[in-house]
């Protein structure tokens, strides 16, 4: 799983044909299925453009993606955020993080040993508590950020839901280019013994990267 990581990165488009190709080529015996198996326990999939937005799940309502041609010229315009895995000695977590698109910096993040809504609830619960609202909030349409819980705190607070198309990873750029940072710069160096150690590690590096090149202009702190 550390590696199918790591080729996900360099490779986002392979599917669970070309990873266990890869991975068959660098000598690890693997199938298909057991690809796939492992992609979904990741929370990864193959990225590649499409036409349209599609639908979310069933049960679930469609949002439209609201950032094409937006100039965005503020802190707390629009926000996004995104799940990655995060790989230990033993075992593995999952790193959700919020990002303000103007400053590109990380506002607010949460590990979980679970791909549960909870903790990108909480995330989001603090990122407004300490900096407001948005304008409008990004993510892709994972079932955590469909779900009515994650997506009843943002229209509680009047903030506009955007989704990106399934699969396009453009729509998202800033996190996915935050992800590729974090992992060689930071993960990919480290193997944490515990969950208290990755987030001791990880939050030392969040705090001081940025999802691109600016770094000015940080949302300001709500005042209590």
């Amino acid at each position: 799983m550390r590696r199918m990581d790591e080729l996900h990165l360099d490779y986002p488009f392979a599917g669970s044909r070309m990873l266990r190709d890869l991975l068959r080529n660098e000598g690890r015996p693997i199938g298909r299925k057991r690809v796939r198996r492992l992609m979904r326990q990741m929370g990864i999939e193959a990225l590649y453009p499409q036409a349209e937005h599609q639908p979310s799940a069933c049960g679930t309502p469609d949002y439209p993606y609201l950032l094409h041609h937006l100039g965005v010229e503020r802190s707390n315009h629009v926000w996004a955020t995104d799940i990655t895995y995060i790989p230990m000695r033993r075992g593995f977590v999952y790193l959700v993080a919020i990002v303000d698109w103007y400053s590109r910096r990380v506002l607010a993040w949460r590990l979980s040993n679970t791909l549960t809504t909870d903790f990108c609830i909480e995330a989001l619960q603090e990122v407004i508590l300490r900096y407001g609202s948005p304008e409008i909030f990004n993510t892709d349409q994972g079932s955590q950020f469909t779900s009515i819980e994650f997506t009843g705190v943002l229209k509680a607070h009047g903030i506009r839901i955007s989704m990106d198309g399934k699969g396009c990873w453009r729509d998202n750029v800033f996190v996915e280019r935050l992800w590729r940072t974090i992992k060689y710069d930071e993960v990919y160096l480290k193997a944490y013994d515990s969950v208290s150690h990755a987030k001791a590690s990880l939050g030392s590096s969040l705090r001081s990267t940025t999802a691109g090149a600016r770094t000015k202009h940080l949302p300001e702190r709500r005042r209590t």
